[in-house]
């Protein structure tokens, strides 16, 4: 599955490292941001699962999306951006 994780941590001098780490980690390995606090990756783990990881590093005036992503999408991007994000779509097993 593909999915786009988009969060806000709304504590002063909150570290983005530990909650970026987990979001890698849970990824296959095929991840991409060009956003402050948004990836998009691929993984075998549902939503649930990866949002449960991600929730021990939030405080609770903390906020996070996590949503199913399709090949039906269309954005502004360097054309490098489009053809991992292309690949990571022709790599899924959907």
């Amino acid at each position: 599955m593909i999915y786009m994780i988009t969060y806000d941590l709304n504590n002063p001098g909150k570290n983005y490292e530990n909650v970026i780490n987990i979001i890698k980690k849970c990824s296959t390995g095929k991840w991409y941001s060009c956003w402050k606090s948004s990836y998009l990756i691929q993984s075998t783990r549902s939503s649930q699962l990866i949002y449960n990881d991600i929730a021990k590093y939030l405080d609770d005036n903390d906020t996070i999306f996590i949503s199913e992503c399709t090949k039906n999408y269309c954005g502004y991007l360097p054309q490098k951006d489009w053809s991992f994000i292309h690949n990571m779509f022709a790599s899924d097993s959907q």
